[in-house]
């Protein structure tokens, strides 16, 4: 894209889109946003001072750093916007006038224009750094303070001051991070779309340009049931009536039901279109395309299918097999950790909710085989749907 093509984020743009994900149960109440607010403050600390510990070994500083500004520009939205304000106004204040190009005096103002034309590079910490951030730190402090006070109702003003003060030094950490806040403003609606969309566009399935014998079949029903086998209780399957995959146990000291949990590589496959696992045991490898069907297809991808579902597995014990939970309600960290698993595979771009979706449909899946111990389950790619009915 040439520079005559680029636009510069405006603030009141970044204000309309961040907005639109705020998911907070109460909209009126600013309790939620502040305490984000103070949160993503502390993450920004946080992030300086691993660098300082771990200067040489912590490479995931830049990036992380400028998400946690993003983080932390979006609480602040979302304070300013339950207050009764808008961030763009306070924006405007920071500055004197914008110039557009059209020459036009009333020009909306951009992240660009809060920041010097020329920023430093990102490097490690600086004493001055470390210094603004104690300052932005305070600043946020003072906003919980006067909260806790009722003086922000008794005292509207007082909001605007505050929130003025809070982004002021924001912009001054940014710039002596060599951060800019137009970065970390579209990283951050990258993020929320990533895992809060407004609108859930599913992206085309990863084998679609396979050869159909190659692809992971659209529908499939598989039947999943107990058996005894010399006094051992094993998990069997079949589809078409032909036994599929090995025999299955827990693998556990301790019974947990492990041996369903086939049903989460068909959910990622339905789901996701994407199961490294299922092609194994319905010989569906890319062969065809010998460097896909090493490194996609390969035994080094059902490890890393498998090492996903056994840690997911481990988290869902904690919470009750994710029962009850809607769309929204995994924990994003899991969610990020698990792109960071499949990293340079060609799941790695699938969008965290989708991720989620799967996840929820093969727990649904997993709890009810868990119950009565045998059942019916369908992968229904097309309508990207995992279900399970009883089998008798």
């Amino acid at each position: 894209m040439s520079s005559e093509q680029f636009q510069q984020l405006t603030v009141a743009s970044y204000v309309e889109q961040a907005l639109h994900t705020d998911r907070g149960t109460d909209n009126r109440s600013m309790a939620f946003p502040l305490l984000g607010l103070f949160g993503e403050t502390g993450s920004v600390l946080s992030e300086v001072k691993k660098k300082q510990r771990d200067a040489r070994s912590y490479v995931g500083y830049a990036a992380n750093v400028t998400e946690e500004f993003g983080d932390a520009l979006w609480y602040l939205t979302v304070v300013a916007e339950r207050g009764g304000l808008n961030l763009a106004d306070i924006a405007s204040q920071l500055v004197c006038a914008v110039p557009a190009k059209d020459g036009s005096e009333d020009a909306p103002i951009t992240f660009a224009a809060l920041q010097p034309e020329h920023m430093p590079l990102l490097g490690k910490p600086t004493p001055e750094f470390e210094k603004q951030l104690l300052e932005l730190a305070g600043d946020v402090g003072l906003l919980v303070v006067d909260y806790q006070a009722n003086r922000l109702e008794e005292n509207p003003p007082v909001l605007t001051v505050r929130l003025l003060g809070i982004l002021r030094s924001l912009v001054q950490a940014a710039n002596n991070a060599g951060v800019t806040l137009e970065a970390a403003a579209v990283k951050n609606l990258h993020k929320t779309q990533d895992r809060w969309p407004v609108k859930k566009n599913y992206p085309p399935f990863l084998d679609e340009k396979a050869e159909k014998p190659e692809k992971l079949p659209r529908t499939l029903t598989v039947e999943i049931f107990e058996r005894e086998m010399s006094g051992k209780t094993y998990v069997f399957q079949s589809c078409n009536e032909i036994n599929i995959g090995d025999r299955l146990t827990d693998n556990a000291m301790e019974a947990d039901d492990y041996r369903f949990h086939d049903v989460f590589h068909y959910a990622y496959a339905a789901v996701l279109g994407w199961s490294p696992v299922t092609r194994a045991l319905f010989h569906l490898k890319r062969k065809s395309d010998p460097i896909i069907d090493e490194a996609q297809d390969g035994a080094r991808a059902t490890l890393i299918e498998e090492g996903i579902s056994t840690w997911i597995f481990g988290r869902a014990k904690e919470l009750d097999l994710f029962k009850g939970l809607e769309p929204g309600d995994l924990p994003l960290d899991m969610l990020k950790n698990i792109r960071q698993f499949v990293k340079g595979y060609e799941c790695d771009e699938l969008p965290l909710w989708l991720w989620e979706e799967a996840i929820l449909q093969g727990f649904e899946a997993f709890r009810f085989l868990k119950e009565h111990r045998r059942g019916r389950v369908l992968i229904d790619m097309e309508r990207r749907r995992l279900t399970v009915e009883a089998l008798s």
